[in-house]
């Protein structure tokens, strides 16, 4: 039975005549089929064809060879080439012929053909038969236009789009594209070319890349003036058809190959399997190796898998880029236990030849994988005999070399067990050309990576290369870096280093040890985030101190217990190495001070020389100036270090101890006077001074000032001193609740008071603002309350001051009226002096 056939006459609208339809269809084809196809089958000249063309130019216009689906299954195969006239009277002279046929779902062309080699099959008609019913046809046999060489011609004078095609193959086939519907990432392929049969070409391409399955359902037409509205995946167009897909909503990849050569792309993301793809396809076709897809298609996977076909392109001696080999080893990984032995040894002879290009981390680690498997395979089996020997022989001398010459870091750790088991000429051999390059990467201090220097260090003990120089440089360099981020010790390179190098193990912890002595807080931190195994072959007093931290479980616990235990898990006398003091007063006390007391016992039981050498001295020092105001050990501390620092101490710290020393002795009453104006010296020779030693100074002096015992010229000095904040301590002092107490027991003490804050009137302002509210609130409530008897003892001690002194109180003390002139008086005194 021939094959159901459609011919088609495309008139441009606007043109007289019977215009576009079917002139001759074999019977039985349904009517909805018939609507469906003509939809397909109509054709639009190039908007810029002649009206009236002539042979030439018709010979010119593009031929409109399409591959389509329709709705019911079955598959449209049509070839429309311009005729130039129309088929009646009156019609126009761009028209054209549409010769077409069904191709029942399932079944193909006779003969088994693909539908691009239909292509000019001599068989297509190029006007309609005379008879409304065509001549029976058997078959469309090919003219054999897509030889190899011509395809591989025609695909290295498009070279620089082939990667992007292919991609775009592969792009379609991940997502469903042999069935021809129209969805996936890019639905459509658009080709730009000058020429319908470059498309046809490209097509051709295509289909000798595709598994057959796909090749058959692949749908394409060679020519479309709106590729918008095309259904097929493959669409050629004239450069003026392309303009309609300016932006990047039209959901197509377009090549252009009439412009500018595009970029190489960039495999990343969802898209690396279609990139890398259609990159090792691409080198195939430039390699002139199609049998190379043929041969890809019989290995697991097939042909459309990178690995498979990567792996046969090897073979057949095609250069491959690093993701290609990449991808090539990572396929014989993964088929390890079926690949054929020949096959697997020549891929290994084509990995290991020289790169024309960088190898990656990805790389390697690939390579690495597929010799720890071929060693296990040889293991396992004992198949390949010497050939095995040889695979794995140049395998790990190339694992070897590209961990050492390539960017980068190895993603993972080195399979060590196998390539120690290489021959010993061999690892002799690789051990005297790679090991300048091995010490070097050791050695360099500016590589981002620390897993790289580790990495090359497993390898120098693979090879036997010497290490001893630079080993203490990277183990101080790991260091750094897991201080920086912890998760280092995770990356596998570095954690299998840390558990199987013994001498990079010890050289770290010495290096830890020493930042520990720097930085012991950072360190516990980092020692809590990673286990490191301290053992007990080295001393290690810093950081076995940092490992047992935190040695004060909660705030205000006891400090100097913390700083014996810790000091015991040193297992380092403080007279001994002093450096191992001042690790435990940082750990124990994190940033801040002992209390004054805890200083001055720690003082005490280990001496000046540890503190001096450790210079743990400045926290003693913090301790006694950061004390609260009401702190009894202050002073004492202050006076410790003044006896065992005096050489040490900087002229303001000095200073300040001397102020503390000072309120120490004035509380105490050691100090010698003047009091107000040693204090105020002292003060400023310490400034900037610490706030609250400020205030305990003027609250001791305050307090002191009030006494009977205050030595002769305190009290003019204090009203003098043009200090506010002395002023308003004093004030303070007088306000505390012991006072009125003893105001009221001690008459002598409340004429010394009045004496007081009656002396000087108006000598300043701050004195006035100081004097006047503590005789009306604090003096005068208490001397209102006192029994006659008790005031008359006032009088009396004031008589012994001085008669006017008498005579000054009982005006004060009289009715408001008297008092009101008194106070006028003695306030206004001074102003009109």
């Amino acid at each position: 039975m021939g094959l159901a056939q459609l011919h088609y006459t495309s008139v441009p609208a606007g043109q007289d005549g019977p215009g576009s339809g079917f002139v001759s269809v074999t019977p039985g084809i349904p009517g909805p089929l018939l609507d469906e196809a003509e939809r397909l089958l109509a054709y639009e000249p190039p908007e810029e064809a002649p009206p009236h063309p002539t042979a030439a130019e018709l010979a010119a216009l593009p031929q409109a060879f399409s591959h389509s689906v329709l709705a019911d299954g079955s598959r449209l195969l049509a070839r429309t080439v311009p005729t130039g006239a129309g088929t009646g009277p009156g019609s126009g002279t761009r028209g054209a012929h549409t010769h077409a046929v069904l191709l029942p779902e399932g079944s193909g062309l006779p003969g088994g053909g693909l539908p691009i080699s239909a292509w000019n099959s001599v068989r297509w008609a190029a006007s309609p038969p005379q008879s409304p019913t065509p001549v029976p046809l058997e078959a469309l046999p090919p003219l054999g236009l897509f030889g190899r060489d011509v395809l591989a011609g025609f695909a290295a004078a498009r070279a620089p789009w082939l990667a992007g095609f292919f991609a775009g193959l592969r792009e379609q086939a991940g997502a469903g594209a042999a069935t021809g519907s129209g969805t996936g990432g890019y639905a459509r392929i658009v080709l730009v070319e000058r020429s319908s049969s470059d498309v046809a070409q490209w097509i051709a391409l295509a289909c000798a890349v595709l598994p057959r399955d796909h090749a058959e359902a692949l749908t394409f037409t060679t020519y479309t003036r709106r590729p918008r509205a095309a259904r097929q995946r493959i669409v050629g167009v004239l450069p003026d058809g392309a303009r309609e897909l300016t932006g990047t909503d039209h959901g197509c990849r377009v090549l252009d190959c009439t412009g500018r050569p595009p970029a190489p792309a960039a495999s990343h993301g969802a898209a690396h399997v279609p990139y890398v793809w259609g990159e090792i396809a691409a080198r195939v076709w430039l390699g002139r190796a199609p049998e190379v897809f043929a041969d890809a298609a019989a290995l697991p996977g097939g042909v459309l898998s990178p690995g498979a076909l990567a792996c046969v392109a090897l073979c057949a001696d095609v250069t491959l880029g690093p993701e290609g080999r990449t991808e090539a080893a990572a396929w014989a990984y993964e088929q390890i236990r079926t690949v054929d032995p020949e096959r697997l040894h020549r891929l290994v002879e084509a990995l290991a030849a020289p790169a024309e290009d960088h190898r990656t981390p990805a790389e390697c680690a690939a390579l690495a994988r597929l010799f720890t498997a071929l060693g296990d395979r040889a293991r396992r089996t004992g198949r390949d005999g010497d050939r095995a020997a040889a695979a794995l022989g140049t395998l790990g001398a190339l694992v070897l070399t590209t961990a050492v010459r390539m960017d980068g870091a190895p993603h993972e750790p080195l399979p060590e067990a196998e390539l120690s088991a290489l021959p010993e000429d061999l690892r002799r051999r690789l051990a005297a050309e790679l090991a300048p390059g091995i010490l070097a990467g050791i050695a360099d201090d500016t590589a981002p990576d620390i897993a790289r220097p580790v990495g090359l260090l497993r390898i120098a003990g693979i090879l036997g290369v010497d290490c001893a120089e630079p080993l203490p440089g990277l183990a101080t360099r790991l260091a750094r870096a897991l201080a920086a981020d912890p998760d280092t010790a995770r990356v596998p390179a570095v954690r299998t280093m840390l558990e199987d190098h013994f001498e990079l193990r010890t050289a770290l912890l010495g290096a830890l040890d020493a930042r520990a002595a720097e930085d012991p807080v950072a360190t516990a931190r980092l020692l809590g985030a990673v286990g490191l195994p301290l053992g007990a072959v080295q001393t290690l007093p810093h950081l076995r101190m940092c490992a047992g931290a935190p040695w004060v479980p909660e705030a205000g616990g006891d400090g100097l217990t913390a700083l014996h235990a810790a000091l015991r898990a040193g297992g380092v006398s403080a007279f001994t190495d002093p450096l191992v003091l001042r690790t435990a007063v940082r750990l124990v006390w994190d940033g801040s001070a002992p209390t004054a007391g805890e200083a001055r016992q720690l003082l005490g039981e280990t001496g000046s020389d540890a503190h001096r050498a450790s210079g743990t001295w400045a926290t003693l020092v913090r301790a006694a100036l950061d004390s609260p105001a009401g702190d009894p050990d202050a002073p004492a501390l202050a006076h410790d270090l003044l006896r065992c620092f005096p050489d040490t101490l900087e002229p303001r710290v000095r200073g300040a101890l001397l102020l503390l020393d000072f309120v120490g002795g004035l509380g105490s009453g050691r100090a010698e006077p003047p009091w107000s104006e040693r204090a105020l010296s002292l003060l400023r020779d310490a400034e900037p001074v610490e706030p609250t030693l400020r205030a305990r100074v003027f609250e001791t002096l305050g307090r002191q000032l009030l006494s009977e015992d205050r030595p002769e010229g305190e009290l003019y000095t204090l009203i003098h001193c043009g200090e506010p904040a002395l002023l308003t301590a004093y004030a303070t002092a007088a306000q505390e609740p012991g006072v009125p107490d003893r105001l009221r027991t001690s008459p002598a003490y409340a004429a010394h008071c009045f004496v007081a804050w009656s002396s000087l009137p108006g000598a300043s302002a701050e004195w006035d603002r100081t004097r006047i509210p503590l005789l009306d609130k604090v003096l005068r409530p208490v001397v209102r309350a006192l029994p006659d008897a008790d005031v008359a003892a006032v009088e009396r001690r004031l008589e012994q001051v001085g008669a006017h002194r008498a005579e000054e109180f009982r005006a004060w003390n009289r009715p408001t009226g008297a008092l009101g002139r008194l106070g006028r008086r003695l306030g206004t005194l001074g102003r009109q002096r």
